[in-house]
Order: structure tokens, then C-alpha cells, then sequence
């Protein structure tokens, strides 16, 4: 496993991580005793950055990573976020809220420091300097080792940084999602800030494995996304499969082809998954060097421009 420092910190993290978001049911009911075993998997194989939330499962996705590094705490970076309220609902910035989450996790999470602390998203009603200040404090008290923000602008992003400096940005990045690089990538470079992208797999639809929306679950929140419903479902098939042909003349999968592609655009994909195989598949794109003309084909195939359907 290759690692990578996370911005001009002292963290050092693998350079592909493990997203647990689908191990708390909000893609169909999930099984916890298999979740484990896929992230203990994914230590062996050297993963080292886990990536969780409070809202997850609210509160179930903390616990069960907790659970699963009960005496492997020294071999991973934990990461975990706060900000939104429960279900999604309601985002808060304010400083005393900062302190009563970060309680709340590292309980759940069972350790007494948490490597990467998240505002999950940037509260407009709280200046970003209050609530990054508040998680600064974290950090002398010993709570925290280093900041992250996720969604964040690039003013909110420098902004934050002129308080504490901030090791990762999480977005939404993948072959369909490119939207940030036009003002926040250069501002991460800028700052020397890492990128974090999750979803690199459009939420798994391009692994090329998602065929009919007729075989989500009742309660896989991905029926109500505008991507995958009615019309806009069929024609995005229609661009998965461009990148499938792509993938199978390299021997590769499309999913390790999209996450290939990520990785060569500098980011640190956290690609999620409840399931071995998957873990396995994907962690072998670390192994894939593309070369700038197939970069140049990859993206003419599936333009961004041309995916149908917003991301929510």
C-alpha cells in the first residue's frame, strides 16, 4: 500500500480509504458481522484512512467502526465528521455544538482521540472562522489531531485555514462529479490541502453493476436520487457502458478504470463498501497507471457535461 501525507500535517494515510457510510442501511439493510470483516480486510490489505460520520446510521456507523478496531486502534486514522442533525436534517456550526459532538463521537467510537475531524458541511449561519476556531480548541485539548472540511467553498476553505490549518477537503468527486475543479482544486494545491473524494464511483454507478432501477431495496436512498431515476437512468447506462468498453480493453474493471482516474487527478478516493470482493476489486486500481491519452479517452467517453441528473 502506498500512503500519503494528509496536508502539511503529520498524518500519514493510505492512499486509497475505506467510506462506512453503506455499512449503517442507507443502501439497504446492511449486516454489521459482515461490515466487520470487510473493514478488518481492508487493514490487511493496508487501508488505513476509515471514514464515518455521527449522522450515519445515526450514531450505528460510529459504534460499529468502534467495534471493529477494538485493539487495532494504532494501525488506522480514524476520520468522522459533524455538523449535520439527525437523519440529514438541520446543520449546525456553532462552537458549543462542536464540543458536545465531538464528546458524543469519541464515546460512540470508544477511543480517546480522533485522527481527522470533519465539519461535514459549512453552516452559513456561523461564521467558518467560530466553528473552526471551537475545533481548533479540540486540538490543544488532545479530543482531535487535525482538521478537515467537507463541501466547503474555496473562500470558506481559505478562510478556515487562515485559522487553523486544515489537512483535507472531502467532496463529491468522480468521473460525473467535476464541479470543483475549477476553483476549489486550485485553492487545495494552493494550500497544500489533500483531497479527499467520496462517491468516486458515482455511488456505485459506475462499477457498471447497477442495471435496473428495479433492484434497489425499499430503503437504498439511491431511488430517490435524480440520477438514477426514470429517463435520466437509461441514458446514464448508456454512458457506463462507453466506460466499461474502455475498461475491458486494459483487462481492468470500470469500477478500478473510475478509480484509476480518480487517483491520477490527485485525489484520495474513500470508495465505500459493505462487501470483500468489492473491497479486493477496488483496491487493486492502485496497481493501474493510465496514461494521459487514455485519461484524454476516458473523460470524451463520459463527459461530465453529458451525465443526466443532478447529484441530489
Amino acid at each position: 500500500m502506498k500512503m500519503k501525507p494528509l496536508g502539511n500535517s503529520e498524518l500519514i494515510s493510505s492512499t486509497m480509504g475505506l467510506g462506512l457510510m453503506g455499512m449503517s442501511h442507507v443502501y439497504g439493510q446492511a449486516d454489521d458481522a459482515e461490515s466487520i470483516k470487510t473493514i478488518h480486510r481492508a487493514m490487511e490489505l493496508g487501508v488505513t484512512m476509515l471514514d464515518t460520520a455521527d449522522v450515519y446510521g445515526n450514531g450505528h456507523n460510529e459504534e460499529l467502526l468502534g467495534k471493529a478496531i477494538k485493539g487495532k486502534r494504532d494501525s488506522v486514522l480514524v476520520a468522522t465528521k459533524f455538523g449535520f442533525g439527525p437523519n440529514f436534517q438541520g446543520i449546525t456550526g456553532h462552537p458549543d455544538y462542536v464540543r458536545s459532538s465531538v464528546e458524543a463521537s469519541l464515546v460512540r467510537l470508544g477511543i480517546e482521540t480522533i485522527d481527522l475531524y470533519y465539519q461535514h458541511r459549512v453552516d452559513p449561519s456561523v461564521p467558518i472562522e467560530e466553528t473552526v476556531g471551537a475545533m481548533a480548541e479540540l486540538i490543544k485539548e488532545g479530543k482531535v489531531r487535525q482538521l478537515g472540511l467537507s463541501e466547503a467553498s474555496a473562500d470558506e476553505i481559505r478562510r478556515a485555514h487562515t485559522v487553523h490549518p486544515i489537512a483535507a477537503l472531502q467532496t463529491e468527486y468522480s468521473l460525473w462529479s467535476r464541479d470543483i475543479e475549477e476553483e476549489i482544486l486550485p485553492a487545495l494545491r494552493e494550500l497544500n490541502i489533500t483531497h479527499v473524494a467520496y462517491s468516486p464511483l458515482s455511488r456505485g454507478f459506475l462499477s457498471g453493476s447497477i442495471r435496473r432501477f428495479e433492484d434497489f431495496a425499499e430503503d437504498d436512498m439511491r431511488q430517490y436520487m435524480p440520477r438514477f431515476k426514470g429517463e435520466n437512468f437509461n441514458k446514464n447506462i448508456e454512458l457506463v457502458d462507453k466506460i466499461t468498453e474502455l475498461a475491458e480493453k486494459k483487462n481492468v474493471s470500470a469500477s478500478q478504470m473510475a478509480l484509476a482516474w480518480v487517483m491520477a487527478n490527485g485525489a484520495l478516493p474513500i470508495p465505500g463498501t459493505r462487501h470483500i470482493s468489492h473491497l479486493e476489486e477496488n483496491i487493486a486500481a492502485l496497481d493501474i497507471m493510465l496514461t494521459p491519452d487514455e485519461l484524454k479517452e476516458i473523460e470524451a467517453a463520459s463527459p461530465s457535461n453529458e451525465v443526466s441528473g443532478t447529484r441530489y
